[in-house]
Order: structure tokens, then C-alpha cells, then sequence
């Protein structure tokens, strides 16, 4: 492999997010739901990777890798732990992230809205407040003005497409019986009408949460571009690769039209498009069709396809005419040897997509470390490396290694 196979200001990197690294976010909405009762949490975050304390050796391990890119969150619940009251020393603590980063040659890509957001933002309806799209942009200001002028790329929601893509799977109604259960549960606790979150919604009520996003998106950018007009803002989504099997694509683009099609129209307007793909699904005319018998599976359950990425930056370029970044891509599996066999493959269908005309600015891999999986709690790997729960040591697993040594191969001359 030779360096002009990808470009040469290419973005080699790992994405993570705050509330899943770093432990002990306790003025967020998650850590709130995630303490209810009931609550559709499989297991409360707790200290997480203790990534708060530990953040300087995993960027060693980043550095270490080869990689010059590095995503992670800001969160805003430590940020502005209380309305309109922002913290010095949340705010020093990310900058000296941001610092860290350059001192290593690492590219910081912010991401200002990991799903979590205070919890006292949770407590007025989140993005149902009319006032949450102005209030998100203030924060993004307020973390612009700190170091706003080191970060090399700006994202301003992480996946708001997402629950609207989850009313595609399969899930018994019991999960969504216990989603409302836990948003009724952390109303009565706050003592307020409805608290919302980013990632538990109910369906009646995701067409207005995301207007609420949309418009906090706009808002944030032009807070982002007003202080900075040349850094790249733009948002990242969850793109399945959908397929369609035989000749009817009805299903299919039913579901890109429901899932995908308002954030890709509001992204043509952006510097980018962040792109998170893990799977490929196959629809005929009548739904979803099941994994071939035998194949490979990750623990969502569908099929191991290298190929899906390529599909979904394909997708996402079509539809939005703006370059892509790979904002996350990995595998939700236990067995370490199928990610690693995996990625070589991945990348080689990324770099065909490159050659064959789509820009594309990075590739960045979820996730550095096995951590706090949202609902499921600690049971899903998708981790280069593992995290003994005790005592927080980071162990590179053999992926690690593969994707260092393919990163190494794929920008020396």
C-alpha cells in the first residue's frame, strides 16, 4: 500500500464520548435515568474508563497507535453544571485535552453533544423547550471562546437520528413500555412534567425533538462560525447500509426517508457529513430480510459485512454533495479476531469509494476502549482495547495492532 491510496491530509484516528469514558458524570440526564426506578439501563455508568482521571494515557495509546486524529466529547453537563453557570475547571480540563493533543501532533475533533446533556436541561424538556436550541448554542460559545481557536473539527450532534432508526428494529414492546416507564419514572423523581433526553425517546414525540435538534444545530454552528468561520462544522449520523434484495426498493427507501432523509437535507448546508456505520440490512418488498445461515454475526445481531461503510459514505455523499468524514466504525463483538479481520477489509472498500471520486476527510474507529455501552450497559466489546473494571488498566487487544500497522502501511511512501 502507498500513500497516494488515501490523502494526504488524511485523519487517521479514534472517536469516544464523554459519558462512556470518562465516569462520574453526575449532573447529567443519563447518570439521572440510569438511577430511577425502573429503568430501561441495563447497569449505571459509574466510573466508566475513569477516562476523567486516566485521559493522558489514552492519548499515549492513541499517539502510541500511529494516529494522528482523535474525537471525544465535551460535556456539557460538566460544562454548565447549573443553568447559565459555566465551570473554569471543566472547561481548563478540556483545554488541556485540546493542548495535549497538539503536543502529540493529534488532531482534536470536538463533538459538543454526545446524547448527554445537564440535567437540568433534561428537567425542561430538553429539545422540546423552545429555548433549548439558543441555550445549546450559548455552551458551544462558551467552549469556543475557551480553546475553540486549537480544535481542528467541529461536531455538533452525535447520531439525532438514531431513535427514529431504532422504530426499524425489531425490539419487543416491552422495551418501549420500559423507555416510558423510565421518563415517567425521572419525571416524578425531578418533580416536573416531562424530563426528555437525547437518547430515550418516546415515538409520539420524535418529530418535535428533532426540530428542537435541528434548530440547535443551526444555532451551534453559526455560534461555532461566528468565532471561528474556517473551522469545518458539521453533524454525524448513524447510516445503515441499506441494501435492497431483487427489485423493490420500497421498503428501503421508506426507511431512508423516515431515518435519514431531514438530517441529509439539513447537512448539505454543512462542512461535512460524519457518517457512523456498523452494519449492512437487506430489505425486499416485504421487510427486512434475516442473515444468510452461517454467517458471521456482531452482537446486534446482523451480519459481518466490510463492505457496509463503503455503502453508507456512498450514500451519504449522494445525498448531500458534501465531503465525509468516518466519524465512527467498528463491531460490537466479544471475539477480538473477527475485528481484526475485519478492519483491513473495511478500509480497503473505503479506499475504492476515495478512488472512485468521494471526498472523504478521515476515518476515525469506535472505539479506543471496551466502555459504557448506554443501555446495555457493559456487556457490548467494541473496544481496541479492553478495560479491566477494577483497576481501569487499558490492554491493547490484537485489532489494536491491526489497525495501527494498516494505518502505518497506508501513509508511508
Amino acid at each position: 500500500m502507498t500513500d497516494d491510496r488515501f490523502p494526504q491530509d488524511f485523519l487517521w484516528g479514534v472517536a469516544t464520548a464523554g459519558h462512556q469514558n470518562e465516569g462520574d458524570n453526575t449532573g447529567s440526564d443519563t447518570w439521572f435515568l440510569e438511577h430511577v426506578s425502573p429503568t430501561i439501563f441495563r447497569a449505571p455508568s459509574g466510573k466508566a474508563c475513569n477516562g476523567w482521571e486516566l485521559w493522558r494515557e489514552d492519548l499515549d495509546l492513541v499517539a502510541g497507535m500511529g494516529l494522528n486524529a482523535y474525537r471525544f466529547s465535551v460535556e456539557w453537563a460538566r460544562v454548565e453544571p447549573r443553568e447559565g453557570s459555566f465551570s473554569d475547571a471543566a472547561l481548563d480540563h478540556y483545554e488541556a485535552v485540546v493542548d495535549r493533543c497538539h503536543e502529540l501532533g493529534i488532531a482534536p475533533v470536538v463533538t459538543f453533544n454526545h446524547f448527554t446533556s445537564p440535567h437540568w436541561f433534561a428537567a425542561k424538556g430538553a429539545w422540546l423547550d423552545a429555548a433549548a436550541p439558543d441555550l445549546f448554542a450559548r455552551y458551544c460559545g462558551v467552549v469556543m471562546d475557551r480553546f475553540g481557536d486549537r480544535i481542528a473539527v467541529a461536531v455538533t450532534l452525535n447520531e439525532p437520528d438514531l431513535p427514529r432508526m431504532l422504530t426499524w428494529v425489531d425490539l419487543p414492546p416491552f422495551v418501549r413500555d420500559l423507555e416510558r416507564a423510565t421518563l415517567d419514572a425521572a419525571s416524578r423523581e425531578a418533580g416536573v412534567e416531562r424530563y426528555r433526553a437525547g437518547n430515550v425517546m418516546l415515538p409520539e414525540e420524535m418529530d418535535a425533538i428533532g426540530d428542537g435538534m435541528a434548530a440547535g444545530h443551526v444555532a451551534a454552528k453559526a455560534a461555532i462560525k461566528s468565532r471561528r468561520p474556517d473551522l469545518p462544522v458539521g453533524l454525524s449520523l448513524a447510516i445503515i447500509d441499506d441494501v435492497v434484495a431483487g427489485d423493490d426498493a420500497t421498503v428501503r427507501d421508506r426507511k431512508r426517508a423516515e431515518v435519514y432523509q431531514r438530517w441529509l437535507e439539513l447537512a448539505r448546508a454543512d462542512d461535512f457529513i460524519g457518517v457512523q456505520n456498523y452494519e449492512r440490512r437487506s430489505y425486499d418488498g416485504q421487510g427486512e430480510q434475516a442473515a444468510p445461515d452461517g454467517a458471521v454475526l456482531n452482537q446486534m445481531g446482523s451480519a459481518v459485512e466490510p463492505k457496509s461503510l463503503a455503502g453508507a459514505v456512498r450514500y451519504a455523499h449522494d445525498q448531500t454533495g458534501v465531503p465525509v468524514l468516518v466519524t465512527e466504525h467498528g463491531m460490537a463483538t466479544a471475539d477480538d479476531s473477527v475485528r481484526a479481520a475485519f478492519i483491513g477489509p473495511s478500509l480497503d472498500e473505503l479506499r475504492a469509494v476515495i478512488d472512485g471520486g468521494v471526498p472523504v476527510l478521515g476515518y476515525l474507529h469506535w472505539t479506543l476502549l471496551d466502555n459504557f455501552e448506554w443501555i446495555f450497559g457493559y456487556d457490548m466489546h467494541l473496544g481496541l482495547h479492553e478495560v479491566d473494571r477494577t483497576t481501569f488498566v487499558r490492554t491493547a487487544k490484537p485489532s489494536a495492532g491491526v489497525y495501527a500497522d494498516y494505518v502505518r502501511s497506508a501513509t508511508s511512501g
